[in-house]
C-alpha cells in the first residue's frame, strides 16, 4: 500500500470502530415499555347520608385528596341536606340507591322499582341540583335482575356492582383493623377494585378504617377514582 493512503485507511478504520461503539451504546440504552394495566380503586359508600359517619369519611377523603361515590337513601336525607350538598361540593359522585331501602316495597314490581328510583333521584336533584347517573340495587345486583338492569340502563343509569368489600356489613361488630384486613383480602390483587362500604350511622368503624385502607392501596400503586 502506498504511504499516501495510510492516513485515509486509519481514519476510516477509526470511524468504523466509533460507529460500532456508538451503536452498542444506543442498543444498550434503548427504552423499554410497560403495558401493565392501570390499577384503580373505586370506593363506594351505601345507605347514607348520616351526620357523623359521612362527615368523618368526607374529612378523610378531603385530607387524602381521594374522590368516591355515595349511593344515597333519600329517606335519610331530611335534616342532612347540607351533608349531601357537601358530597357534591367536594367533587364526589352521588348515585341513586333507594328512597326507602325496604326490599319488599322496592322489588314488588318493575313499576315499584322505577318509582323508588325516581323518588330518590328527584330528592338528589332538589337538594343538590345534580342529576344522578349511577345506580346500585339495594341488596346488590343479581342474575334475576337482568331485566330491571336493562330498564335502568334505558333510562341512562350506569348500574354499579362491586367486587370487594371492607366487611362492615358482613362481619358483625368488626373493628377498624378487621375492616382493613378484609379490604385487602377481598381485593385479591385485582387491577380494578370496586369496594362496597357503608356510611350510615352504625358504621363508625368504617370511617375509622378508611385512612389505613387508602394508605395501603396507594402504597400498592392504585389510583382512586369515582364513577
Amino acid at each position: 500500500m502506498q504511504k499516501k493512503y495510510v492516513p485515509l485507511v486509519v481514519f476510516l478504520a477509526a470511524l468504523l470502530v466509533l460507529a460500532a461503539h456508538l451503536g452498542a451504546r444506543m442498543t444498550l440504552s434503548a427504552p423499554t415499555f410497560s403495558y401493565a394495566e392501570e390499577k384503580r380503586i373505586y370506593l363506594t359508600f351505601d345507605d347514607g347520608p348520616s351526620t357523623v359517619v359521612t362527615g368523618r369519611i368526607l374529612d378523610t377523603l378531603k385530607q387524602e385528596n381521594v374522590k368516591a361515590t355515595f349511593f344515597v337513601v333519600s329517606d335519610r336525607v331530611h335534616g342532612r341536606e347540607e351533608t349531601l350538598r357537601r358530597i357534591v361540593r367536594e367533587g364526589h359522585t352521588v348515585g341513586v340507591h333507594s328512597a326507602s331501602h325496604v326490599y319488599s316495597a322496592i322489588y314488588a314490581s318493575d313499576s315499584a322499582l322505577l318509582a323508588d328510583v325516581d323518588a330518590c333521584a328527584e330528592c338528589i336533584r332538589r337538594v343538590t341540583g345534580v342529576t344522578a347517573h349511577c345506580y346500585r340495587f339495594p341488596g346488590g345486583g343479581s342474575s334475576d335482575r337482568k331485566r330491571q338492569k336493562a330498564l335502568l340502563e334505558e333510562r341512562g343509569y350506569k348500574v354499579v356492582h362491586w367486587n370487594a368489600v371492607c366487611g362492615d356489613e358482613e362481619i358483625r361488630n368488626a373493628s377498624a383493623q378487621t375492616l382493613v384486613k378484609e379490604s385487602v383480602r377481598t381485593a385479591g390483587g385485582r387491577s380494578t377494585g370496586g369496594f362496597l362500604m357503608h356510611d350510615s350511622a352504625p358504621h363508625k368503624a368504617t370511617a375509622e378504617a378508611l385512612p389505613e385502607i387508602i394508605a395501603h392501596f396507594r402504597a400498592q400503586g392504585y389510583t382512586f377514582c369515582a364513577y
